[in-house]
């Protein structure tokens, strides 16, 4: 091979990667080998290399060299003389054959590649047309709705930007020319349903949350009235308006709860602390402020003596127990309710103060804030308010709480016979009413009086939240004789509401637990409406025929 330096060697020399023969690829673009038609190219292939003078070969180098390797082409200067070399040897017709067929191949394969997109884009397109059509039909009725808002109004940010016409026409929203779409037409369909949502909610009604459902929305928190409520309330401001207030239409509106912004009025007139006479109630008001300060002058530095100092010691230790704490424990609450408390119990000796009076002022007392602020009570500082506005609030609650103390005073009076009696015929209205509850607390042997005492102390103050409290009281205060005689048959329905409960329960220790701490804090205006509907109709079986408790 040395000796012949002028002609084109196809075997490199001094080479470390010597090629073999060539192979035959097969892929996608190669049809596979035939030996009938690659006959001329088998033959081309298999004619052994000249021989080379001078130097003797053995017969198997080749063969053995070929056998061992696989098509390994060495990238280097020379590929092109290689290539070049090799197509000598080929048969141009069946290189033209075999070309021909790949082109056709290939062509084939692309005409199809092109049909089935077509055929896809086509289903695109008439998915997003309909979407588009959907939308647009839509889109129509909120641009109907917006066109009724009036021009003169103010236009927050985020409405006047979604206003603006849409430079695209698929009419979708974008700040600016470069955030024109460039995705496929169905991210164009997403990304206007999208849009379409996002513009649509402030138009739908808003979900009410568990928390705004379970504020009263007549004693803390301003919800938007329904159109039932807000003629509810042009009924007790028409009413309230006139120069003599009808009680009795006053208290048949009252029955069935009492709107918050008329609340302190109704309650003032129907407990009787101010006149009917419209003209009249400024001056009563005046006087009877007047009057409590003067028991504060009088009294109230006397409550470290030793004849009252054990009455004031303990207002001082029940307070702090009251409920709501972050009302109750703010100093200037707690002083107001301290004046009250004794003043009431210095002025009513038969009783004196009792445990369980305490919480009676609390209603009042919320009640009467609320004329003076929106916010709820709860979570706000008493102190801020005007001094004047205090002492009219200290004044109101004191007389209306002693209201309703004389309706009820055989309650705290020495042994509390009044709580006897009323828990004996809860016994005995519960034994009618409802056999299987009165039997099953026998058997366990639940005497009422261990958890219906409580309830009528406090007037169920401590099994209720404070709003329910409220609400309770606007039809006590609208029914005659609603805190001494109604409240028994409220207390009756209380109990048998919770008849599944009670049944369940198999022991004394149960029972207990369940009767004197009952799931009422999710409580509402709806919860408390049924049960004073069936303490009603308990009422209206019963309270004429009093015979009808015992069998």
């Amino acid at each position: 091979m040395s000796s012949d330096g002028n002609k084109k060697q196809f075997w490199k020399r001094n080479a470390a990667k010597v090629p073999g023969s060539i192979q035959h690829v097969y892929g996608a673009q190669h049809p596979p080998f035939d030996p009938l038609l690659h006959s001329d190219l088998m033959k081309a292939g298999n004619k052994p290399p000249p021989a080379t003078p001078g130097k003797p070969k053995k017969a198997t180098t080749f063969q053995e060299f070929e056998s061992i390797t696989s098509d390994a082409w060495d990238v280097g200067d020379d590929d092109d003389e290689l290539l070049a070399m090799a197509a000598q040897n080929l048969n141009i017709e069946v290189v033209m054959e075999t070309a021909n067929k790949v082109i056709e191949n290939h062509s084939k394969q692309q005409e199809r590649q092109r049909h089935d997109d077509t055929t896809e884009i086509g289903q695109k397109d008439e998915n997003t047309q309909e979407e588009m059509a959907e939308e647009e039909e839509e889109d129509e009725e909120d641009e109907d709705a917006d066109a009724q808002v009036e021009e003169g109004d103010a236009i927050s940010p985020d409405v006047s930007f979604a206003s603006l016409s849409s430079p695209f026409g698929d009419g979708r929203l974008v700040k600016s020319q470069s955030e024109a779409p460039i995705g496929s037409p169905r991210d164009v369909a997403g990304e206007r349903a999208a849009l379409h949502r996002q513009r649509s909610l402030p138009h739908r009604p808003p979900v009410i949350p568990l928390v705004a459902r379970m504020a009263d929305q007549n004693t803390s928190g301003t919800p938007a009235m329904t159109e039932r409520e807000a003629s509810r309330l042009d009924k007790f401001k028409q009413l309230l308006a006139g120069p003599n207030t009808d009680l009795e239409e006053l208290r048949k509106l009252s029955w069935s709860g009492i709107p918050r912004q008329v609340r302190p009025i109704t309650w003032k007139l129907l407990s009787g602390y101010l006149p009917a006479n419209a003209e009249r109630r400024e001056s009563v008001l005046q006087r009877k402020r007047q009057e409590y300060f003067g028991f504060i002058q009088q009294y109230y530095n006397s409550r470290n003596d030793e004849n009252h100092q054990d009455t004031y010691r303990q207002i001082h230790i029940d307070i702090p127990r009251m409920s709501p704490e972050s009302l109750v424990l703010q100093p200037k609450v707690t002083e107001i309710f301290e004046r009250i408390l004794f003043i009431w119990a210095i002025r009513h000796p038969a009783s004196g103060y009792v445990q369980g009076i305490n919480d009676l002022v609390t209603p009042f007392f919320v009640v009467y804030v609320f004329e003076y602020i929106e916010e709820e009570v709860e979570n706000f500082d008493v102190s801020s308010l005007e001094e004047e506005a205090l002492r009219n609030i200290e004044a109101d609650s004191f007389w209306c709480m002693s209201k309703l103390l004389d309706g009820i005073q055989d309650n705290y009076t020495f042994a509390q016979p009044g709580i006897q009696r009323k828990v004996k015929a809860l016994e005995e209205l519960v034994s009618r009413i409802d056999e299987s509850v009165h039997r099953h607390m026998q058997h366990y042997e639940v005497e009422y009086l261990q958890f219906a005492f409580r309830w009528m102390n406090n007037l169920l103050m401590r099994e209720l939240p404070l709003r329910c409290t409220i609400r309770l009281w606007d039809t006590y205060q609208a029914e005659p004789e609603g805190f001494s005689h109604f409240h028994l048959y409220v207390c009756a329905a209380f109990l048998v509401k919770w008849r599944k409960e009670i049944l369940e329960e198999r022991d004394f220790q149960g029972l207990m637990i369940l009767l004197q701490n009952l799931p009422t804090m999710h409580w509402g205006n709806e919860e408390v409406s049924v049960l004073l509907a069936e303490a009603y109709r308990l009422k209206f079986a019963f309270a004429d025929a009093p015979n009808h408790y015992k069998r």
